[in-house]
Order: structure tokens, then sequence, then C-alpha cells
């Protein structure tokens, strides 16, 4: 039998997706992901009453996990927020086989690192070959308009391109 793969996820990635009710697409894709407490704290203490908290607050799924570097997640906190430290730092200490990212400053450091990463945005082209949403736009558009979730118009393009849908305008 397989091992599970250990995923490690920052906050923006199950926050943004829990926003427009598509947590669940984490789970269908990855079974068991960890989050270290600071993205914990930031996805349910800071986020509550954001939509989707409940949905985060309730899923099992969604495992903590204590960050033992402490001096690592601090070097990085000089450069990312809190979560995005300690995200990686945990993916760092668990060699993890993939981390949810979505923040430019922190993915050129998970790059650093050798890490794999995916965000949003890979998240979905993932569900929509694996038959678990049908279209992609109208969620791209669920979260540019109700999670506020910025896509620069030449990734909107490629992610349009290679899901095979066509322009909705």
């Amino acid at each position: 039998m397989d091992k599970p793969l250990i995923v490690i996820s920052n906050s923006s990635p199950i926050m943004n997706l829990a926003a427009i009710g598509q947590l669940h697409l984490i789970q269908k894709i990855f079974g068991e992901i960890i989050v270290p407490e600071e993205v914990w704290t930031e996805l349910v203490i800071h986020g509550e009453g954001k939509p989707g908290t409940r949905e985060i607050k309730e899923a099992k799924w969604i495992k903590v996990a204590k960050v033992k570097n402490r001096d690592l997640a601090k070097t990085f906190s000089k450069d990312l927020d809190a979560g995005e430290a300690a995200a990686i730092a945990l993916a760092i200490e668990k060699k993890s086989d993939l981390i949810l990212l979505d923040e430019t400053d922190a993915r050129d450091i998970a790059e650093f690192y050798d890490l794999r990463k995916t965000g949003v945005i890979g998240i979905l082209l993932r569900a929509k070959k694996e038959g678990l949403i049908k279209k992609i736009i109208p969620i791209l558009e669920k979260l540019r308009t109700e999670a506020h979730f910025w896509i620069k118009s030449e990734l909107y393009e490629t992610i349009i391109s290679q899901s095979g849908e066509t322009h909705p305008y």
C-alpha cells in the first residue's frame, strides 16, 4: 500500500477555497493535510466570522502540528508572515511531499528549499482534471469576487487554456 502523502498548507489555499464553498476539494485530492499552529490560529481564531471558518474548524482531516525548529521559522518570518514561515519550516522538518502556498515570496522560499508546491489555482486545475469539478471558470470568478483572490490576467488566460474551457466573454 502507498504511504499517504505529507501535505503541509499555509492559510491562503484553505481560507480561499472555504470562502467559496470548495474546501472539500483539498480533502478529495490530498486526504489529510497538516497545518502549523500559526496557520490554525490565522484560520479559526483570526478568521472567526469569515465565510468558511466553521467548515475549516470542523474539518477532521486538517491536522495541526507544532514547528520544532523555531529558529528556522523565525528566519523565514523576516520576509514572510508567521503562518507562511511556520508552514515552510514544518514542510522542511516533515520532508513533505507538497506544500500549499499562494503568495509569491513564500513560493520563492519554498522553491529555494526544493519543496514541491501548489496553490489554489493548481488545486482547481487538478480538481478539473480529476473530474471533481465540471467547470473552473465559475469557481475562478467566485474566487475573484467573493474571496477577493487576485489573479493576474495572463495567469487567468493560461488557466482557461489549460482547463480546456472557452472564455466567458
